[in-house]
C-alpha cells in the first residue's frame, strides 16, 4: 500500500472512529449526567466510585486489546492463528477476572461504603464481558477494520445509556443504575464483536497452518499481562482521586468532586480516536517516530478547547456535569477540564510505550499514584485535593514527554547501527 493510500485510509478510519467514540462518549457521559441528577450527590458519590473500579478492572480488555491489535500491525503472519491465540487468552483472562470481583465484592462493598455487597459483585459481569470484548477489538484494529470496531464501540454507549436509563426510572439507587449501566450493557458489545469475528472467520477459515500451543498462549499471555499493568497503572492514576474523596471528604463534598470529575473523564475519552487509529500506526516496524507528537497536539487542542470554554462559562458549563445541584463546583469547572487534558496527554503517550515495547516510563505512573495518594492525607477539601491532583499530573506528563523521546533516540540510534552493519557486511560482495 502506497503512503498517500494509506494516509487516505487512515483519515477515512480516523473520521469513522472519531464518530463512533464521540458518540460513545457522548451516550455514557449523558448516563452519568442522568445519574447525577436522579442519584443526587450522596447516591451519585457511591456510583462514581464503582465507575472508577470498572474503569480499572477495564484495563485487562484494554491490554488485551492492545496486544491484539499490536500483534496483528507488527506481525500480520496467520490471521487465523493470532485470532484464536487471542480470543483464547481473552476468554481466560475474563473468568479469572470475573471470579476475582466475586470474592472481592464484600470488602469492597464496606470499603466504599456501599448499601449492598450485590452492588460490587455486578463488577463481575462486565469484568468478563469487557475482556472478551478487548480480544474481538484488538483484533478489529490490527486488521485496521474501522466499521465493525466502530460499531462495537457505538453499541457499548447505545446500551449504557439505555439500559442503564430504564434501571433507573425503575428504582434511582446506585445498585439499580450498576446493574443497567454498567453490567447488563456490557453484554451488548461483546454480542455485537462476536458477530464480526464470525464473519472473519468464515472468510478466513482453512487458512490457518499452525495450531496455537500452550507456548504461543503463555507468550500472549505475558504481553497482555504487560500491558494490563501500564494501563492499570494509568487508569488507577486517573481514578484514584474520585476513590480518595469518597474517603477523605464528607459525602456531599465527595459528590461535588466527583460531578467536576464528569467533565474531566469527558476531556480524558474525547480525543480516544487519536489513539485508536494511531497504535496500530506506532506499532508497525519503521513507524514515524514523531507520530505520537502529532497526537499530542490533537489532544492538547481539544482539552484546551473544553477547558478554556468552561472557564468562559461556568454557569453553563455546570449544566453538563449535573446542574444547579452541583452549583459550588462551577467555579473549578476549568481545572478539572485541564486535569482531563493532561491525562488524555498522558495515555497517549502510555499507548506509544506499549506500541514500541518500551516498559521505563510506566514507573513513572506509580511513582504519580503514590504521590496523590500520599498527599491526599494532608488535604481536607475538594479544591486542595483538585490542586494536588493538577501538580502530580503536569509534573508526570513532563517527564513523559523527556523520557519517550530519550527511547526514540536510543531507538533510532540502535536501528541505524545495525543498518551501517548490514551495509558494511554486504559492501565486500
Amino acid at each position: 500500500m502506497t503512503d498517500p493510500s494509506r494516509r487516505r485510509d487512515a483519515l477515512r478510519g480516523g473520521l469513522v472512529i472519531a464518530v463512533a467514540t464521540g458518540l460513545m462518549n457522548a451516550a455514557t457521559y449523558g448516563f452519568t449526567l442522568i445519574g447525577a441528577r436522579r442519584l443526587g450527590p450522596t447516591g451519585y458519590g457511591a456510583f462514581a466510585a464503582m465507575l472508577g473500579l470498572v474503569i480499572v478492572v477495564n484495563v485487562v480488555s484494554l491490554g488485551l486489546q492492545a496486544t491484539g491489535a499490536r500483534r496483528i500491525a507488527s506481525t500480520p503472519g496467520d490471521r487465523g492463528v493470532i485470532e484464536a491465540r487471542v480470543m483464547a487468552v481473552s476468554v481466560r483472562c475474563g473468568a479469572a477476572l470475573a471470579a476475582v470481583c466475586l470474592v472481592a465484592a464484600p470488602l469492597v462493598a464496606r470499603a466504599l461504603s456501599l448499601d449492598s455487597w450485590l452492588t460490587a459483585a455486578l463488577l463481575a459481569v462486565p469484568a468478563f464481558c469487557f475482556s472478551v470484548m478487548g480480544g474481538q477489538a484488538g483484533i478489529l484494529q490490527g486488521e485496521e477494520r474501522w466499521l465493525p470496531l466502530a460499531a462495537v464501540f457505538v453499541s457499548l454507549g447505545v446500551a449504557r445509556i439505555v439500559i442503564g436509563s430504564v434501571a433507573l426510572s425503575v428504582s434511582a439507587t446506585p445498585f439499580s443504575a450498576t446493574l443497567g449501566g454498567i453490567a447488563l450493557a456490557a453484554v451488548v458489545p461483546l454480542v455485537v464483536g462476536a458477530v464480526a469475528l464470525r464473519r472473519t472467520a468464515v472468510a478466513v477459515a482453512g487458512t490457518s497452518t499452525a495450531p496455537a500451543t500452550g507456548r504461543t498462549h503463555s507468550r500472549v499471555l505475558r504481553e497482555v499481562v504487560l500491558s494490563a499493568h501500564a494501563l492499570f497503572a494509568f487508569f488507577a492514576l486517573s481514578t484514584v482521586d474520585v476513590v480518595v474523596a469518597r474517603i477523605v471528604l464528607d459525602e456531599h463534598e465527595a459528590g461535588l468532586y466527583a460531578a467536576g470529575l464528569i467533565l474531566a473523564k469527558a476531556v480524558l475519552f474525547l480525543p480516544q480516536f487519536v489513539i485508536v487509529i494511531a497504535f496500530p500506526a506506532m506499532a508497525r516496524h519503521g513507524a514515524d517516530h514523531r507520530l505520537h507528537l502529532w497526537g499530542l497536539g490533537v489532544v492538547v487542542a481539544v482539552g484546551g478547547v473544553v477547558a478554556l470554554t468552561a472557564a468562559a462559562l461556568p454557569g453553563i458549563a455546570v449544566v453538563f456535569v449535573g446542574g444547579h445541584a452541583y452549583a459550588e463546583v462551577a467555579g473549578s469547572l476549568w481545572a478539572f477540564a485541564a486535569v482531563g487534558t493532561v491525562l488524555a496527554a498522558v495515555q497517549l503517550l502510555v499507548y506509544s510505550a506499549l506500541a514500541r515495547r518500551h516498559q521505563r516510563s510506566i514507573g513513572l505512573l506509580w511513582v504519580a499514584l503514590a504521590a496523590i495518594s500520599a498527599g491526599s492525607l494532608l488535604v481536607h477539601t475538594g479544591s486542595g485535593l483538585l490542586t494536588l491532583v493538577c501538580a502530580v499530573d503536569v509534573s508526570l506528563l513532563a517527564a513523559l514527554v523527556v523520557i519517550t523521546r530519550r527511547d526514540d533516540v536510543t531507538q533510532r540510534d540502535r536501528f541505524d547501527g545495525l543498518d551501517t552493519k548490514a551495509a558494511e557486511a554486504v559492501a565486500p560482495l
